[in-house]
């Protein structure tokens, strides 16, 4: 269902590279009921999914790290972030693409992932909605090593972490991506481990 009081006028892409950006302008009915003309820079890289693969008996969960150039750019000295496994759909389904991605990056195959919520990570410039999973991992099915698609440029870490230190990772800002506070906040609240 469209919003009425919503009328965009035009879009001007503005970069199509490796994503798409574009100018959107429109107008706006305010509360007041007044339309206000606007302009709004929307990025669009697709969705995506993101999984927390958690041992309870082992008290574990998986994570990641790899160099992330944005980060780099705003502070982030090494470029380096520790992150839950995640992925963009493509042509795939969440469910299938989030199977997939954990085979490639963490080398472990997961069967029966539960699927929690979608979430707009950025929406007042980003188009890309989450879909976040987490899934019960066992030793037993580690297939490969991970690491990512040396064709998609990727050269994935993966860590197994105990819980309880995961957790204090974000208060200590070793961890701060989104999605992954907020898995293991997930985690956390419904004592998926101790």
């Amino acid at each position: 269902m469209k919003n009425s009081k919503v009328k965009i006028n035009y879009i001007k892409n503005l970069a199509n590279d490796w994503y798409k950006l574009d100018k959107v302008n429109f107008d706006y009915k305010t509360q007041k009921g007044e339309w206000q003309t606007q302009n709004r820079e929307c990025y669009d890289r697709g969705d995506g999914a993101a999984i927390l693969l958690y041992n309870s008996t082992k008290n574990t969960v998986i994570l990641t790290k790899q160099f992330r150039m944005p980060t780099y750019l705003n502070a982030n000295s090494d470029g380096m972030m520790i992150e839950v496994c995640a992925g963009l759909l493509d042509e795939d389904d969440p469910l299938t693409c989030i199977k997939k991605e954990a085979e490639e990056e963490t080398g472990y195959q997961i069967n029966n992932p539960t699927k929690l919520f979608e979430i707009y990570s950025t929406p007042g410039a980003v188009t890309e909605k989450i879909h976040y999973f987490i899934a019960e991992y066992s030793d037993e099915m580690k297939l490969g090593n991970g690491g990512g698609l040396a064709s998609e440029h990727e050269e994935i870490e993966v860590l197994e972490l105990n819980f309880n230190k995961a957790i204090h990772m974000i208060s200590s800002g070793e961890i701060k991506d989104a999605k992954t506070v907020i898995l293991l906040q997930y985690a956390q609240l419904n004592k998926l481990c101790k």
